[in-house]
């Protein structure tokens, strides 16, 4: 049955503006360009609640076709579990393609550029709503990315350190307080639950939450987004979807589980 939860793609508009994405190959050298873009998880049709923009997909996301799948993306469900959101969020990025990391600094002229901030900003205005109470924005990229959504709906803005922050005590201290303002301002799902417990000192597989089938397409193996097994495999590993050294910029391997 599980099977049948599927994401059935976006709406017709949208997976147009979604094929008008500008071009990146001017500054291909900043990302992983030949991987392509990715776009999104969660509801494009106006009736999320809330609204997540993050960095730039990684790897698992590569291998999802959606946004926030990897580790990052399953600490960011558990964000969203917290709130009591199963289905009424909508997660999106700063960038469309995969950024590598040592070249942020780089690319961050992109995010004003006008044919890229067009395009973002017409993004964000057809995938958001009259239900729309609260956005946050995960990290560096995230909060740039907000701020020149100059037309942006008056709801509150969180923003807050990105999941795969190194600075864990900032992390969890602006996850915590965040949780406890949101709960008083985002109304939770009918089947949802926003009075469970909040982030303690540090994160704890607990704070986890897998990503739900319906935000994934039809088809994918039912232990993506869960990387659980992996967390506590020895040696560790946060993500089933790697970068090998070998070949950064064109290989991805991809591990699954040993099931019983």
């Amino acid at each position: 049955m599980a099977m049948l939860d599927f994401d059935p793609g976006p709406p017709d508009t949208v997976a147009q503006h979604f094929a008008n994405v500008p071009s990146y190959a001017d500054v291909q050298q900043f990302f992983w360009y030949d991987w392509g873009p990715v776009f999104y998880r969660g509801r494009l049709d106006g009736s999320g609640r809330l609204l997540a923009v993050a960095s730039d997909p990684g790897p698992t996301e590569r291998i999802a076709g959606r946004t926030l799948v990897g580790d990052a993306g399953q600490r960011v469900q558990g964000f969203l579990t917290k709130l009591g959101l199963t289905v009424s969020y909508t997660l999106v990025n700063a960038y469309s393609y995969a950024l590598i990391p040592a070249r942020a600094q780089q690319a961050a002229p992109l995010l004003s550029r006008p044919d890229q901030l067009t395009w973002r900003n017409t993004l964000l205005e057809l995938i958001t709503g009259p239900q729309l109470q609260a956005i946050v924005a995960f990290g560096v990229q995230a909060k740039s990315a907000v701020h020149l959504w100059t037309d942006k709906p008056d709801v509150p803005v969180f923003e807050v350190p990105h999941p795969s922050s190194r600075n864990a005590k900032a992390l969890v201290d602006g996850w915590r307080a965040a949780i406890t303002e949101l709960r008083t301002i985002v109304t939770p799902d009918p089947d949802g639950d926003n009075t469970g417990a909040n982030y303690g000192p540090k994160f704890l597989e607990t704070d986890y939450a897998p990503v739900p089938a319906r935000d994934l397409p039809f088809g994918v193996p039912p232990w993506l987004g869960n990387d659980a097994w992996g967390r506590h495999d020895k040696p560790r590993h946060n993500n089933s979807v790697e970068r090998p050294d070998t070949d950064v910029l064109n290989t991805l391997v991809w591990r699954a589980p040993k099931l019983d």
